[in-house]
């Protein structure tokens, strides 16, 4: 009898045991490969779109998030992170991902609103309180004595908006290709460290000290004032980058894994008018014009660019500016 017991607990246990394990296997799980300053929205926004396609379908969904800088992020989906989305800082990265492997099918930005672009963001300038080195514009960030904290463009798509804000700045002002290198080689002579991404670069500024100025993303500058209070000042330099944050179904991997539609309809829930307003009070800039209208006094009114407006699209700046021997690692290399 006692033996019966035992293989009926037994039995009992293993039955218990497959029922959990068909129960997760019934939850639907994502992977999103995101850039660092990302975090805070897809923490707001991962759990209203899995309210929505709970209440749609009837399906409970399980996304999980991985964040360093975007171009480490697509590295390491090129590599093998199975990552059923992505959502970079720059078209570039999800470019990446197209030509190595085919994990992205080409026409990735006609798969959904706006380019797949569901909201932007641009580069701003942190100070702190006082703003004791008077930096009002790109300029005062190639003055000597002034420690300019930037992440690595080599890594970090927030780098690369903030050279290509300042090299445009010159250009603009009329300058010479000549002398937007001269400019941009004389700031980066003030970086005293190049962090792999954007938040390690905030990390860097508002808690260990350096510098005297943060260059990063607009919503990045908000947060930081959100937790730290008035240490801090934003300041908004003449003219600045749109800093795009496009979205793509990594397509061998969904297919691999059977989400597709999951994940495409993750992405696609990033344009409705919850998510638009989730990105609003995360501080980017929204894409839908009815909620961008209505978060209109949120964001300060300045003199914008885009990348395929200046230097030609992505590919063509990431060739001449960021590939290895390009502009940048000879205007690093010899600042050293």
């Amino acid at each position: 009898m006692k033996v019966a017991a035992n293989l009926r607990a037994i039995a009992f246990a293993w039955c218990f045991a497959f029922a959990l394990v068909a129960d997760a296997r019934a939850d639907a799980t994502l992977l999103n490969a995101s850039y660092d300053v990302a975090r805070e929205f897809y923490k707001e926004y991962n759990p209203a779109f899995a309210r929505y396609w709970k209440q749609k379908t009837g399906e409970t969904v399980k996304i999980n998030q991985s964040h360093d800088a975007s171009s480490k992020q697509a590295r390491s989906v090129a590599d093998g992170l199975e990552a059923d989305v992505v959502s970079m800082n720059q078209a570039s990265d999800i470019d990446m991902l197209v030509e190595r492997g085919g994990l992205i099918q080409p026409g990735w930005r006609k798969r959904l609103p706006y380019g797949a672009v569901p909201y932007i963001s641009t580069s701003v300038f942190l100070v702190r309180k006082g703003n004791p080195k008077k930096i009002r514009d790109w300029d005062d960030l190639a003055k000597p004595g002034v420690a300019v904290i930037i992440p690595n463009p080599k890594t970090a798509g927030n780098g690369r908006y903030t050279y290509l804000a300042a090299w445009t700045y010159v250009v603009l002002k009329g300058g010479s290709e000549a002398q937007a290198r001269d400019f941009v080689s004389a700031l980066f002579k003030n970086v005293p460290v190049l962090d792999t991404g954007g938040r390690g670069a905030t990390t860097t500024f508002a808690q260990r000290g350096i510098g005297d100025v943060l260059v990063t993303f607009e919503n990045e500058v908000f947060l930081i004032k959100k937790e730290l209070g008035d240490q801090f000042e934003i300041v908004y330099p003449s003219v600045s980058v749109i800093a795009e944050n496009p979205v793509s179904v990594v397509d061998k991997w969904a297919d691999k894994k059977g989400t597709r539609k999951l994940a495409h309809a993750y992405l696609e829930y990033l344009f409705s008018e919850e998510a638009q307003e989730i990105a609003a009070r995360q501080n980017f800039r929204p894409q839908l014009p009815s909620v961008a209208k209505k978060h209109a006094g949120t964001f300060k009114k300045l003199a914008l660019f885009s990348v395929d407006e200046q230097f030609g699209g992505w590919q063509k700046a990431q060739k001449i500016h960021f590939d290895d021997g390009g502009l940048f690692d000879q205007i690093y290399q010899a600042k050293k």
